[in-house]
């Protein structure tokens, strides 16, 4: 007999969602208020979660356990198997001497901090956010930044921040796919709905950026180059959520932003060149660099672009999992609870070890060994002293994915989404905290929409507003929280040289997650009852 979620385990709403919240809150205690390394945090939310499922939703302890364990697994495949790769090809090309170049080459495009935030952070994590996903934009971004010299906090910060606007379509738009199976609303309308939404973040994201690394003033000097780099931006993710799909908004708008922004430092420069504040002023360049010599520095991140396009083409994807996947159903757990609505709760645990995009970043590591001017020998050192940085932050996730599955098996995360969808009329203002929590607890806009979707289009329903807003809007409110999740700490922690260190970087982010997500909250409520002209026509199929 399966086990039966309980959404309601005190028989009183409110006192469930606030028992609920319990081990969420612990999480923003521990990283705001004491200040614990990641993995302690995610730690000390498991206990806590690990006793509510036990004591209070009634979860047989062998269920809670095997769930725990499964989300453990998938922390370590595939999301660990992106940073490790990622982190080793930067670290290969640090080694050998070739990011000095790229160094070089970056100051010569502009030595200004604020540009290259825009450059790397924002329009080039945009396109890696577009073609992979799954963590792989703030682990190379943030690397990118950090070995520039950026201050390490801001340099993972800003990668986090960065990395909101193309998550909804992010990894060739799979989160608005998934949205759409969960809910029956056409993938187009999703697609145009978002792209109606989340446009207007875009184009305010790096001027937004260049305020907190720079304060207003210091921003206000580069402004023609933060609306160039945003509205270029927002304009084509607009365009192309709206007439061809949810695949391919972040690669066409990130490469043009990137392309805008190079075409206007031709005929325009920053009166000053900032820098943070701790650091000396910019040395004279004096060495040159052969067009030759700076490609082959190149090499290692052309490799790795060309190796994540590759592995984003349907054909080819379809191919690896076809023959490079081997999963199964997770013992004692694959259909062992059943959800309050009915439904069995598969766990197939997938090891897509082909297509997956670390190993897409493993390969271009391999490829980049002999253009960086190592061994073979060398590259096995390196490796090896890439995972021994990366110990704790593969814990940390490890520790993160198991609190996620654990809260989301047990009914806890359900409890919450329950109290908000019984706000009422109100509920549109609330439904992009649905998918902010989601990401926050899972790390994934598209589990997130997997896991409220369907919640958020019955809620729409029986209020009378268009579902292709509420589910729109779990999309676009996820985005926001991807900052702020512990897994994404995590991650950025590990590129920027911040291990240990997840509780600055958290409180770094978590302010302007709140910000930005009230902004998200009434551009929503406006679109369920104000501007509906912005709501496109389409058949829901239920």
């Amino acid at each position: 007999m399966p086990w039966i979620q309980p959404i309601d385990p005190c028989h009183n709403l409110l006192l469930s969602a606030g028992v609920a919240l319990i081990p969420i809150l612990i999480i923003f205690w521990a990283l705001v208020l004491r200040k614990m390394k990641g993995f302690q945090a995610g730690l000390l939310a498991i206990g806590a979660a690990f006793l509510i499922a036990i004591l209070v939703y009634r979860m047989p302890v062998k269920l809670t356990l095997l769930s725990t364990g499964n989300g453990a697994l998938y922390g370590l495949f595939p999301i660990c198997w992106i940073i490790l790769p990622a982190v080793f090809l930067f670290n290969c090309t640090i080694h050998s001497g070739q990011f000095e170049i790229i160094r070089h080459f970056m100051s010569t495009i502009s030595a200004d901090r604020r540009i290259q935030a825009l450059l790397i952070a924002f329009s080039f994590g945009s396109f890696l956010e577009g073609t992979a996903g799954f963590g792989a934009p703030v682990a190379i971004t943030a690397a990118m930044l950090a070995g520039l010299g950026f201050n390490p906090l801001y340099a993972a910060g800003l990668c986090l921040i960065a990395n909101t606007a193309p998550v909804a379509f992010g990894s060739i738009g799979i989160p608005v796919t998934v949205a759409a199976q969960v809910t029956g609303i056409p993938e187009q309308a999703l697609s145009t709905m978002i792209g109606r939404t989340l446009p207007f973040l875009s184009a305010l994201l790096p001027f937004y950026l260049v305020i907190l690394m720079a304060g207003f003033k210091k921003a206000r000097e580069v402004a023609p180059a933060a609306l160039a780099s945003g509205l270029s931006f927002a304009g084509i993710q607009f365009l192309s959520s709206n007439y061809l799909g949810p695949a391919l908004p972040d690669v066409l708008a990130g490469i043009g932003s990137i392309i805008s922004l190079l075409i206007l430092l031709r005929f325009w420069r920053p009166r000053t060149i900032w820098r943070f504040p701790e650091e000396a002023a910019p040395e004279q360049e004096t060495a040159t660099f052969s067009a030759r010599r700076l490609l082959w520095a190149l090499g290692p991140f052309i490799v790795l672009t060309i190796m994540i396009v590759i592995w984003g083409l349907a054909p080819v994807k379809e191919g690896l999992n076809a023959h490079a996947t081997v999963q199964f159903a997770v013992p004692g757990l694959h259909n062992a609870i059943r959800e309050h609505s009915g439904g069995l709760i598969a766990h197939i645990y997938k090891l897509n070890y082909g297509s997956a995009a670390g190993t897409a970043i493993f390969i271009a590591a391999l490829i980049s060994l002999p253009l960086s001017g190592l061994t073979l020998r060398q590259g096995i050192q390196v490796f090896v002293t890439t995972l021994r940085q990366l110990r704790f932050p593969i814990l940390t996730i490890a520790t993160v994915l198991a609190f996620a599955y654990l809260v989301n098996d047990s009914g806890i995360t359900q409890t919450v989404a329950g109290l908000l969808a019984n706000t009422g009329p109100l509920f549109p203002f609330f439904a992009p905290v649905l998918g902010w929590l989601g990401v926050f607890i899972t790390g994934s806009d598209t589990s997130s929409n997997a896991l409220f979707g369907k919640l958020q289009a019955s809620t729409a329903v029986s209020i009378g507003v268009d579902p292709v807003v509420t589910v729109g809007a779990n999309v676009s409110g996820g985005v926001i929280g991807k900052m702020i999740s512990p897994q994404s700490i995590a991650v950025a922690a590990a590129a920027g040289n911040l291990v240990g260190k997840e509780s600055d970087l958290f409180r770094f982010t978590v302010r302007h997650s709140f910000i930005l997500l009230c902004i998200i909250c009434c551009i929503v409520m406006a679109q369920a009852y104000w501007i509906r002209w912005m709501i496109p026509t389409y058949i829901h199929h239920t």
